[in-house]
């Protein structure tokens, strides 16, 4: 087998803001509960109800952006969904979804979703709970994704409007929506539009045009903004339409409507906005991960600096680190933050996340490389590892600096099965490491950066 090599060049026009952001999108689909496209296939809808409404230009460039990123701070109310329903989050946020606002669907929706594997007496206790402070918990739940969405947008360097469209996507027409009871033309014209266009892709999905169409109807006036429901039916009318969303064409036709392609390319520093943006939202998933992405991107860059490892390289390298455990978006908390050992169907499923990071990256073709890199990070040098059992000789310096970065903050953050060990714990369990799990070389020059790193403040 090859071993993966980073791209020596500065990214280029070859890599485009539509390709990047597609591809990425899948993560926060995971993250959503929401069959694979999810935000690509919205934003083949929300752009066609943009241009059905004569948008053109700088606005149609924004709602592009918002549409493929408006589900940037999803990741932030899944441990409180769990904590709070005793639930699954994934499978909470996609039923939730098809909630029309209605006191009889949120009521059932409650009940069907409140602790479905507890028992009776629990599962009663946190109904009636749940309920008494429901119009706070939704509040605080759909608030906290808003805030982070738009924060995140910020970070990567999107406009205002695109930030405002995304922290805007639960407001509804006629004030009755969150986070800020805004109503009509005070919301954000690229909130309406994402709202409508993510509708109509749910109930698209669930039971095809027709319905789509229908609760646009449904709704207009209440939900939604009527001049956009209108457009929306509109298009929605138009087979050509739901013929571009399927699954071997979406990626092409989401590339293909990236609106001024001429001045939209990619270069480092857009990229690293992205990727650091990225990093964010995976970190956001957990507690227990809090800034996990960027101290495993710090001691991967201490570990390069003590190797020589420089320019584009240890550019590529850091954005692997940022990235490896994007992943970890398409695992439950239930999991993620289970205190106790895992079982054998959850181990199953969390060692699974190495994979679903590499198919997310290698979406791109310009990360294949950090696609291979991220998905061997639980690897082993003694074959041991998962998820593929790769040997020796098939793990790079690179997937070996990963991988040990990624022990290191493993034993020295909290996670919700063991507290932080101190640097001396850390260090201990690595030693016994060396040559079976992890390379001696590489894990020296863990310790010497470190060493440095203390040593200049």
């Amino acid at each position: 087998m090859d071993l993966p090599v980073f791209p020596s060049e500065p990214v280029n026009s070859t890599l485009s803001f539509g390709e990047v952001l597609g591809a990425m999108s899948y993560a926060l689909d995971m993250t959503e509960g929401q069959a694979p496209g999810h935000c690509m296939r919205a934003c083949l809808i929300g752009v066609a109800i943009g241009q059905a409404m004569g948008l053109s230009g700088d606005d149609a460039a924004d709602l592009y952006y918002t549409l493929l990123l408006k589900d940037l701070g999803c990741s932030s109310n899944a441990a409180r969904i769990c904590q709070l329903y005793l639930t699954d989050d994934r499978s909470f946020k996609q039923a939730f979804k098809t909630v029309d606002g209605s006191m009889r669907q949120a009521l059932a929706f409650v009940l069907r979703h409140t602790g479905p594997e507890e028992n009776l007496a629990k599962r009663i206790t946190r109904i009636a709970s749940v309920l008494k402070d429901s119009d706070d918990i939704i509040h605080d739940l759909i608030d906290a994704r808003c805030q982070q969405g738009g924060e995140i947008a910020r970070l990567m360097g999107f406009s205002d409007a695109v930030v405002e469209g995304i922290a805007g996507l639960d407001e509804h027409w006629d004030g009755k929506g969150r986070p800020d009871r805004l109503q009509g033309e005070a919301i954000p014209l690229f909130s309406r539009i994402a709202l409508a266009a993510q509708v109509m892709d749910v109930f698209h999905a669930a039971a095809g045009a027709d319905a789509a169409i229908s609760e646009m109807r449904r709704r207009s006036g209440t939900w939604f903004d009527p001049r956009v429901a209108q457009a929306a039916m509109d298009v929605g009318r138009d087979s050509a339409l739901w013929e571009s969303l399927g699954a071997d064409v979406i990626d092409a036709n989401v590339k293909a409507k990236q609106p001024r392609q001429d001045l939209l390319l990619m270069d480092d520093d857009i990229l690293d906005n992205l990727v650091h943006g990225f990093a964010r939202v995976i970190d956001a998933k957990s507690p227990f991960t809090h800034g996990h992405s960027a101290r495993v991107a710090l001691y991967a860059d201490l570990i390069a600096a003590d190797l020589g490892i420089v320019g584009q390289h240890a550019r590529w390298l850091r954005r692997s680190a940022l990235l490896h455990d994007i992943g970890k978006l398409g695992i439950s908390n239930t999991i993620l933050d289970k205190p106790d050992r895992l079982n054998s169907h959850e181990l199953v499923t969390i060692r699974a996340h190495p994979g679903l990071s590499f198919d997310i990256l290698s979406r791109v073709s310009a990360f294949k490389a950090m696609a291979r890199v991220a998905r061997a990070h639980h690897e082993r040098l003694d074959g041991e590892g998962y998820p593929d059992r790769l040997q020796a000789d098939q793990l790079s310096m690179d997937m070996r600096i990963l991988t040990i970065a990624d022990i290191y903050d493993a034993l020295s953050a909290d996670r919700p099965y063991s507290p932080a060990k101190p640097q001396d714990v850390c260090f201990r369990i690595m030693d016994d490491m060396v040559g079976s799990a992890i390379d001696g070389d590489i894990y020296g020059a863990l310790k010497s950066g470190l060493a440095k790193a203390e040593l200049n403040g």
